[in-house]
């Protein structure tokens, strides 16, 4: 997954805010990447209303 790539929220991991609940099924776009712990990386999606959290890889499909 590259920035600028669009991509669609599939599942969420863990409980999560109702804010990012809503983000279910919704398409966004790949702003960067976060560092989750020590080993892993988390991707950065920013949504049409300039919302933007970052998801696991495996909770997004890339279009």
């Amino acid at each position: 997954m590259e920035i600028g790539q669009k991509v669609k929220v599939l599942r969420l991991r863990d409980r999560v805010s109702p804010s990012i609940v809503k983000r279910l099924g919704q398409i966004g776009t790949i702003e960067g990447y976060k560092m989750t712990d020590g080993s892993g990386v988390g991707i950065v999606v920013k949504f049409e209303d300039n919302f933007a959290t970052w998801f696991f890889e495996d909770e997004l499909k890339l279009l």
